[in-house]
């Protein structure tokens, strides 16, 4: 889609209130890479930036925040050692940490996936929801596969679902400006990525729109996606 500062840089100027970028399969290559490109991204725009992909250790959270990331996204790792959640929490407070949940529709309800839902885990993602806050996640970033680059807009049934006391990002399915609507179905903030990337919108259309409607809650995202 283009240059991740260049369209860092875009989006801030449209304004954004918030930057993420998240290598989905940074886990399934095994590979982290993004610190360069969060410091170079820190020195250029000046709005919160979240970044995640391929973290697993308390140490490339350090580096990362040290760099100029306002906090991290954690999805595969947490998922198989929830335990780094409260670790984290406890390292560098709740705000710091965002838990990236990659929810698939199956019979019953919502299986949390990774590997930008090509992995199951067998984890009811509602569930997963609720233990990722108790644990000390400050945000949950959830994204619908289903609904993820369709432009069809967002699964409002699953934000209905999760009753949590921390912030709800809700990522996936963001096509035109109504389906700002799913602020008031559950969740407090909106990622955008593909209606922003193919210029179907701007963030000040969004933006303005949400606040007509009082829906804002204090953030709205843009997620940029390496890949």
């Amino acid at each position: 889609m283009g240059d991740p500062i260049m369209l860092a840089q875009k989006y801030a100027d449209q304004g954004a209130h918030e930057l993420l970028y998240i290598d989905t399969v940074a886990s399934l290559y095994g590979r982290n890479q993004l610190l360069e490109l969060v410091a170079k991204t820190a020195g250029a725009i000046f709005i919160p930036i979240t970044i995640g992909g391929g973290i697993s250790t308390v140490g490339q959270v350090r580096e990362l925040l040290n760099a100029g990331a306002d906090k991290v996204a954690i999805n595969t790792y947490a998922l198989h050692h929830p335990e780094f959640i409260q670790e984290l929490a406890g390292q560098f407070g709740s705000q710091a940490i965002c838990v990236s949940i990659q929810a698939k529709r199956v019979p019953g309800g919502w299986e949390a996936y990774t590997e930008c839902g090509r992995e199951k885990t067998g984890k009811n993602a509602i569930e997963w929801a609720h233990q990722s806050a108790e644990l000390g996640a400050g945000e949950l970033l959830i994204t619908s596969i289903d609904r993820d680059g369709t432009l069809n807009g967002f699964d409002t049934a699953l934000y209905e679902k999760i009753q949590v006391p921390v912030q709800v990002v809700a990522a996936g399915g963001m096509g035109k400006l109504a389906d700002v609507d799913i602020l008031k179905h559950g969740a407090d903030a909106i990622a955008c990525a593909s209606c922003l990337h193919y210029n179907k919108l701007t963030i000040g259309e969004i933006d303005e729109l949400a606040n007509q409607k009082q829906l804002f809650y204090e953030k709205s995202c843009v997620a940029g996606r390496a890949a």
